[in-house]
Formats: structure tokens, C-alpha cells, sequence
């Protein structure tokens, strides 16, 4: 039997290199370098928190965040960004591809999985543009030598950029529940666009640590402030200095067949380039994506939001030309693609719709948006109606995950962004006519941020709920290691778990799960009909909790 599997297993890899011609030419790839600045930038380590080059420099404020400030030619820019960043961008690798070998424990396997890589990203390298790879490349120089074996420095980096949409390309995955929003005119306190979004992307915790607020002044183009982490030069969340925003919120997707342009490119280009909605829209016609994404593009020239819904074959925008709100869950809402059947089935089966309900509600009850309200809103950790669902429920909009959440008012260029843990830390605020001043003085390496305008951390955090919640996880852990290993789990700590969070369906449904194991069916009949009273996170699981109630019910008679 094994050696069939391994026959099976190694015929597929060379019917994958049979049909791979491309992958040589991606291997062989080199970006342009020539015409550019080739300075090896020096760092000069003047503290713990604090490097410098030239009037570039990477701080660590007393927000525990990192504040990068680059300017240059895209070779420049990459490289004194990975020289900066140097430690902080091998730790970041270190733990992306820690988790994926913890994913992946087999060695067969990782190593048919690093071959998949470059087959599938074989064409990837002619849909970035020629900038992007440079910049990319100087990053590159500064990664670390340990995961070589997964492809060559350059290579990996522009893998890295596209790990997004691959993850949620193969697995399907349109379950990343971010939240975004706008308001104007009437609905904003003082007449001016302000927007908001949660990017709910969990890596761990150890990846979520190191957050970077990175200051671009490029040599073409406008320049600009992305949140983000070392190595990663596309943009899931930023504004420039002409008032134009960028949030990405992924939709569902079909699995495609080859990458293209990685959505945090194009993102990042219509930061850079785009000083309105029309151009864009303009850039991202441009561009084949390879996942379906809306990408939310607030504008100070315009003085509201759309919404880019880009999939691999279709393309749509979203405007509210008599409104002035504009709210975004993981589903479409553009004439070209709401009526999609993957999108009727995101809305039917995944929490993006019960999002954007929350949204809706919370915009009802509250007249006019500003910086408070808009923190208040990503916070908030309640059902509709103020329904308690659960801490760490998908169904919120502050699923208590969040790499971060972020407002910009693009008028005035101010943006905050949140503290850790997740977006219950203080909003920090940043002023991009300050930073990107001619006058300022850059040489002075004090953190840029504008204390006067910072929202204060979410009273939460002094809680006892939130003290439980962070025990619940690692009760959490410790219950999923002892359904996988089939461990004795005494029964004072199952009711010690579920005081942890109690109105969470999992509490119940794992632990209906492990006396459905032990065959103890009137106790597992209970729980997941305690778990089937709270508000289950999505249609399947739903269905899932459904199917183990009838199985315990069936096992009594």
C-alpha cells in the first residue's frame, strides 16, 4: 500500500514537471537593478529601538510599535528597508515558516509543497511590476539564509507577497472576516470622509508583535504610510499624501490555476500612483488578479468612498452616489458581482453578512462618525442587538485576532492605528503633513506621533471578562490537544472552560465532542444543544453541531 502512495505521490510530481516549462524561466528571473542607486546602505545602531541611516530610521515608540521611514529609488527603498528591518524581517520568517512545517510536518510533503510553490508562482514574477520586484529584491538581500531550501531570497520574497491570496485561494478561504467602513458629508461629524477597518489576518501571536507603520517617500509617485511587517512592501491598509486610503477585504474565491498580481501590489500601486477615485479604478483595470477581493479606496479630492470588487474574470465597482455611508463585510455588493453564486453562498454560509448587519446597526445608532465612535465600532464585541455571542466569535467585528484596525481622516492626513493586543490597544495617530514636510527635521529620530490626537486603549483591557479571555485561549489549546491525542479531560475542567467564555458555542460543542468520544452520548446530547442556543458562527458549523446532536440522540435509543 505504501509503496503505491509513494507511486502515486512521485507520478504527480513528474506530471507536474512535465507541464511546468515556465517554472525555469521564474527560477532563472532577475529584476532590474540597473540605473538605480546600488548603495549598500549603513546602519548606525544608535539604541536598542533606534537605527539610522542617512535621514532613514526605524524606531520602536513606547507603543511598543515600530515606525519606519524610507525615501528613495525602488532599489533604495528595499534596500535600506530590509537594513533597518534586518532582525525584525528574519524573526517574521522565521515564524511564517514555522507555522507552515508545524502545518506540514512530513518532509515528503514540504517537499512536494516547495515545488508547488514555484510551479504555481511560475508566472508570477511577469504580474508585479518592474518597480515592485526591485524594491522587493533589495528587501530580499536582507532576508535570512535558513529557507533557502524553499526557493532563492528574491524568489521567497515575491512568493511571501502573494501567500495571501494563495492561502485563500486553496483553501478556499473568504472566511478572513474584515470589517471596513466610511462616512461623509451628513454622516460624519464634521462633513469630512473618515473610514475605518479591522484586518482580521491571525498569524500567531509572535507575528502580531512586531507591527511596522512604514513612511515611504518614493521617488515616483505619492508618498505614502502602509501598516504592515517587515518584508512586505504591498499594502493591505494606508493612505497617501493626497488623501486617497486603501483597504483590501477578501471575497470568495475559485481556485485558480497560476498566480498573478498579488492583491497587496495592486494595492500598493494605486496608493502610489492614484490621487483619485478615477485613476483608481483606472490602475486596478489594469491589473489580473489571481483571488476576489473588494478593495475599499477612500478619497479627500472626492470626498467619499468606493468600493474595486476584482475577481480572476470579472470586475465591478461599487458607488453610493446618493448616500453618504459606504459599509464592506466579505461579500460583494457591485452589480457585476453580488449576484455571483459564490457570492450568494458567502452571504448564505459565512458570518460576512451578520458583519455587515452589526455595521449597519451600530452606523443607526450613531448620528455622526468621528475618530471615538469609529474605534468604538472596530472594538465592539457584541451580536445584533448587543447580543452576547461569545469572545473570539467571527460573527463581531472585534473578533479579538485583528492584526490591527486602523481610521484615517484623509482631508486633514491623519491616521490611526491600533496598539497591541489586537485593536483594543490606544489608537496612535499620525499626521502625514508633518512627516512628509520638506522643513521637518527628519535628524531629530523622535517617534511622529501625535500624542494630543491619540484615542485612548479600550477600557476592556482592565476587565476581568478580558483577563478570562485570554485564559480561555490557552484553555482553548489545551482542550484541541486533548481531542486530538484523546487525552482524559477531567470534568471540573470542562465546566472551568466554559465559565471562561460562556456564551461561545465552541465551549460546548468541543466538549460535546469529547464525551461524544468517550461514548458518554447523554452528556454530549446536552452540550451541543447548549452549544446549538448560541449564536453559531457560520451555516456549517451550524450543520456540523446539528449532525453530532442527532448521531448522540440516535446512540441513547
Amino acid at each position: 500500500m505504501k509503496s503505491r502512495i509513494a507511486f502515486l505521490f512521485y507520478s504527480a510530481v513528474v506530471f507536474l514537471l512535465m507541464v511546468s516549462c515556465g517554472i525555469s524561466k521564474s527560477l532563472k528571473h532577475q529584476p532590474i537593478t540597473a540605473g538605480y542607486d546600488q548603495t549598500i546602505p549603513v546602519v548606525d545602531k544608535k539604541a536598542a529601538t533606534l537605527f539610522v541611516s542617512g535621514n532613514n530610521s526605524l524606531l520602536k515608540n513606547k507603543h511598543q510599535l515600530w515606525e519606519l521611514y524610507v525615501e528613495g529609488d525602488p532599489l533604495q527603498v528595499g534596500l535600506i528597508s530590509g537594513a533597518l528591518t534586518d532582525s525584525l524581517l528574519k524573526k517574521q520568517e522565521t515564524i511564517f515558516f514555522s507555522k507552515i512545517k508545524d502545518l506540514v510536518p512530513s518532509e515528503s510533503k514540504q517537499k512536494f509543497l516547495r515545488f508547488f510553490l514555484k510551479w504555481y508562482n511560475r508566472k508570477l514574477y511577469l504580474n508585479i511590476p518592474e518597480e515592485y520586484k526591485t524594491e522587493i529584491y533589495g528587501y530580499s538581500r536582507y532576508s535570512s539564509k535558513d529557507f533557502d531550501a524553499i526557493a532563492p531570497a528574491y524568489l521567497r520574497s515575491l512568493y511571501l507577497h502573494g501567500a495571501h491570496d494563495i492561502g485563500h485561494a486553496l483553501q478556499d478561504l473568504a472566511l478572513v472576516g474584515c470589517s471596513s467602513f466610511a462616512a461623509w458629508d451628513s454622516k460624519s461629524e464634521d462633513g469630512n470622509l473618515i473610514l475605518g477597518r479591522n484586518f482580521d489576518f491571525y498569524a500567531g501571536d509572535d507575528f502580531a508583535k512586531d507591527k511596522v507603520i512604514a513612511f515611504i517617500k518614493p521617488t515616483q509617485g505619492n508618498p505614502f504610510m502602509i501598516y504592515t511587517w517587515a518584508g512586505m512592501t504591498g499594502a493591505v491598509s494606508g493612505m497617501n499624501t493626497k488623501g486617497l486610503t486603501i483597504t483590501i477585504n477578501a471575497g470568495k474565491s475559485k481556485i485558480p490555476l497560476i498566480a498573478k498580481t498579488p492583491i497587496s501590489v495592486l494595492a500598493r500601486e494605486i496608493l502610489q500612483y492614484a490621487t483619485n477615485i478615477e485613476e483608481a479604478i483606472a490602475i486596478a483595470k489594469k491589473r489580473k488578479v489571481f483571488v476576489s477581493e473588494s478593495i475599499m479606496v477612500g478619497s479627500a479630492a472626492d470626498n467619499k468612498a468606493i468600493l474595486i470588487e476584482v475577481s480572476p474574470n470579472n470586475f465591478g465597482v461599487f458607488d453610493v452616489p446618493n448616500s453618504n455611508q459606504i459599509i464592506c463585510s466579505n461579500h460583494f455588493q457591485s452589480e457585476e458581482l453580488k449576484n455571483d453564486k459564490r457570492n450568494k453562498d458567502q452571504i448564505r454560509d459565512s458570518h460576512s453578512k451578520y458583519r455587515f448587519d452589526k455595521m449597519t446597526e451600530l452606523f443607526d445608532n450613531n448620528p455622526k462618525i468621528n475618530p471615538t465612535i469609529a474605534a468604538e465600532i472596530l472594538r465592539n464585541t457584541k451580536g445584533l442587538n448587543d447580543k452576547e455571542i461569545g469572545y473570539g466569535n467571527e460573527k463581531a467585528l472585534n473578533q479579538l485576532l485583528a492584526h490591527h484596525g486602523i481610521i484615517f481622516k484623509p482631508k486633514e492626513l491623519l491616521v490611526w492605528v491600533s496598539a497591541n493586543p489586537y485593536q483594543l490597544g490606544e489608537f496612535v495617530c499620525y499626521d502625514l503633513n508633518q512627516i512628509f514636510n520638506e522643513t521637518s527635521n527628519k535628524n531629530s529620530f523622535e517617534s511622529f506621533e501625535r500624542a494630543d490626537l491619540s484615542i485612548a486603549k479600550d477600557p476592556f483591557l482592565e476587565t476581568e471578562e478580558y483577563k478570562k479571555y485570554e485564559q480561555f485561549r490557552i484553555e482553548d489549546a489545551k482542550m484541541d490537544s486533548a481531542l486530538n491525542e484523546k487525552k482524559f479531560i477531567d470534568p471540573n475542567q470542562i465546566k472551568e472552560y466554559q465559565s471562561l467564555n460562556p456564551y461561545f458555542w465552541v465551549v460546548y460543542y468541543k466538549a460535546g465532542l469529547y464525551f461524544y468520544n468517550n461514548k458518554d452520548f447523554a452528556q454530549a446530547k446536552t452540550q451541543f444543544e447548549k452549544a446549538l442556543q448560541c449564536e453559531i458562527t457560520t451555516l456549517t458549523s451550524k450543520v456540523q453541531v446539528e449532525k453530532h446532536l442527532k448521531k448522540s440522540i440516535k446512540k441513547l435509543k
